[in-house]
């Protein structure tokens, strides 16, 4: 995905020179890799001990870290962007290797989704034109509200939709362009075969050590990324402007690693060139131009929950 320009309506603090705009847009392997080894190796020490856990003492003592993996893996989702914006390394290859095995590992088409997201940037919170606000549930009750903030709705609409380009080889959502579709389709069907043979070859080894440390794990991730991705935008404007259609959430160093970065989202919205490792020093500043200021995610989840009801007599949503 080439990157997005940044935002034409955002204001220019004049501590924000080209200089030194061109300073922070410097990508770097080394900040990548960190950022990508630290996250991964975390995946895999979680996942052993829960394999070593399971095989020595039997599956229901390894049960208190499936939530521990499931968000480690469900936060891949960021990796999956920071690369699609391939912003995550100055080497192109390093940004398509780790955001197909990301996509693989979280069932999120990269190809697919570098052409969803980059409609994302040019529209917005524009409620007919950004594919955030166009695909996913709407929900019209206190229960569909809460299947939404699980994630489970979502993860198995972007893994149908996956099936479908697979299957059917046709491509019809408007933000893939018709030079771009056979390419969906065989990133699609190379994704189906992956999963496949890992089911064929845990199925012939009778074993089930893929569903506790990846997939059960992925799901539970659901339901601390969902909620995490509708602060991002849920309850701001519906303007061009980044600093007003998009929410920065002030949170934990722990919540920072995990997400590469991106609580600082209106930073990112407004200079999408700036890589995740560049963002601290970003906000620091445009800070004083930031209009929705979250104050941690309990309190963030709380509003974008309040917000969802009030739209049950389904005027307008707003979805990831």
């Amino acid at each position: 995905m080439t990157d997005v320009p940044s935002d034409e309506f955002a204001p220019r603090p004049k501590l924000l020179t080209p200089q030194v705009l061109q300073q922070l847009c410097t990508r770097s392997n080394a900040q990548g890799a960190l950022r990508t080894l630290s996250h991964y190796g975390a995946i895999i020490g979680v996942g052993a001990l829960i394999g070593v856990i399971a095989s020595t003492h039997g599956v229901l003592w390894a049960l208190p870290l499936l939530p521990v993996q499931g968000v480690l893996i469900a936060f891949l989702f960021m990796a999956v962007h920071e690369t699609a914006h391939k912003t995550a390394f100055d080497s192109r290859r390093l940004n398509l290797a780790i955001g197909n095995l990301s996509g693989f590992l979280i069932g999120l088409p990269y190809d697919y989704y570098c052409l969803f997201h980059w409609e994302h940037h040019r529209h917005t919170q524009d409620p007919l034109r950004d594919p955030e606000l166009i695909v996913g549930p709407k929900p019209r009750s206190e229960t569909q509200l809460a299947i939404a903030y699980s994630g489970l709705l979502q993860v198995a609409g972007r893994l149908r939709l996956l099936l479908k380009h697979a299957v059917t080889g046709k491509v019809t959502v408007p933000w893939v362009p018709a030079g771009r579709r056979a390419t969906i389709v065989r990133e699609a069907r190379a994704y189906a075969t992956g999963y496949a043979l890992l089911l064929l070859g845990s199925v012939a080894l009778h074993s089930a050590l893929l569903l506790w440390i990846w997939v059960l794990p992925l799901l539970l991730g659901q339901l601390i990324l969902r909620p995490y991705l509708y602060a991002e935008h849920t309850g701001c404007d519906h303007t061009r402007s980044a600093f007003h259609n998009t929410r920065t959430t002030f949170t934990t160093r722990i919540v920072h690693w995990l997400a590469w970065n991106m609580p600082y989202h209106v930073e990112h919205h407004a200079y999408p060139a700036v890589p995740f490792h560049a963002l601290p020093k970003l906000h620091a500043i445009v800070d004083g131009e930031i209009k929705y200021r979250g104050q941690g995610y309990v309190a963030v989840t709380r509003h974008t929950w309040a917000w969802f009801r009030d739209q049950f007599d389904g005027t307008k949503f707003g979805s990831k």
